[in-house]
């Protein structure tokens, strides 16, 4: 399996303690830089999109399997939780588009450490992201 970064977040977290525990509890307008050869695939992105960032949690601990959530007292294991902490990092959000300048996006709703690497961007489609019967 090969990963290849798409970009990189600029961010004013710094460390895990910093960062909200979710994204959508951050109101931080923070910057991702595509990489200039991945501007093509910004074709059709529109200032006020909600996308969802997929990114690589680059200092999280890989060994961690286990947690005590926000809330709770007992153990959980991380695949039950949102913890940044499990064996593959990868981090989703949903963020709205603010601007686009070129091959920068200025994004609010993200919870990014400052230099996380971007894996990939997808577009938010309620219809397909919803799901009625999950409550």
């Amino acid at each position: 399996m090969e990963l290849k970064p798409i970009g990189r977040i600029t961010s004013p977290y710094k460390t895990h303690q910093d960062a909200p525990r979710q994204g959508k509890m951050s109101k931080e307008e923070m910057i991702v830089e595509i990489f200039p050869e991945y501007t093509d695939a910004m074709l059709g992105m529109r200032e006020g999109d909600p996308i969802f960032l997929i990114y690589w949690g680059d200092r999280a601990d890989r060994s961690a399997l286990r947690t005590v959530p926000p809330g709770h007292s007992e153990e959980h294991g991380v695949f039950t939780t949102r913890s940044p902490h499990r064996p593959n990092p990868l981090a989703v959000n949903i963020c709205r588009v603010v601007k686009i300048e070129g091959n920068i996006l200025t994004v609010v709703g993200l919870d990014a450490l400052d230099g996380s690497p971007l894996l990939d961007i997808k577009n938010h489609v309620p219809m397909l992201d919803t799901h009625l019967d999950v409550q």
